[in-house]
């Protein structure tokens, strides 16, 4: 019985938190992934916030962003256990080292097509991937967002100078409030 139930979960990809109580293991994972993601966010936020505090025109929020978003990242996981990493996605991404995987554009499809049929997804949910597990936050766009996220023909020249210099390629723009922007990842090895 408890392979049939976590087999529907893999197929499915999705595992929503209220649903964690199908084994034993689930909740603590989640609860965990949660965590981890919770320490980026806070690391992310509070940076973003002190900028935008600082500067109300977003210029020096996209400055700090393009500069450091990627780094903060990579600190956060390398202060987690060993095997544990944090990072953040997206199926329209600014910075091409967040290209999301096979795993990731399945869940990110999933989320969209929900946010489609006004179905929001904004609990965290769990993927197993062979012998880890991933936690997914959803970002939603909120209105400080649009200063770098938001129409193309809107955003400050100026910040879009800086987008455009660091990341030429970028897809992240054109999003309302309300809109699923992508999501921060949390991926560690599964319990026995």
């Amino acid at each position: 019985m408890k392979r049939l139930i976590l087999f529907s979960f893999v197929t499915t990809f999705t595992l929503f938190a209220n649903e964690a109580n199908a084994t034993k293991s689930m909740p603590n994972e989640l609860k965990e992934g949660i965590g981890y993601i919770k320490m980026l966010g806070k690391e992310l936020k509070g940076n973003l916030k002190k900028h935008l505090k600082a500067d109300k025109s977003g210029l020096s929020a996209a400055e700090f962003c393009a500069n450091n978003a990627s780094k903060i990242a990579e600190e956060v996981s390398k202060k987690l256990p060993k095997g544990v990493r944090v990072y953040r996605t997206s199926l329209k991404v600014r910075n091409p080292n967040d290209k999301p995987d096979k795993t990731d554009l399945k869940v990110l499809n999933d989320i969209k097509d929900k946010f489609d049929n006004k179905e929001p997804i904004t609990k965290p949910l769990m993927v197993k991937v062979g012998d880890k597990v991933r936690v997914y936050k959803p970002l939603i766009i909120e209105p400080v967002c649009l200063k770098c996220h938001g129409d193309a023909t809107k955003i400050n020249p100026k910040i879009k100078e800086i987008i455009s210099k660091k990341y030429p390629n970028d897809k992240a723009i054109n999003y309302k409030v309300g809109d699923f922007r992508g999501v921060i990842v949390s991926e560690f090895p599964a319990k026995k």
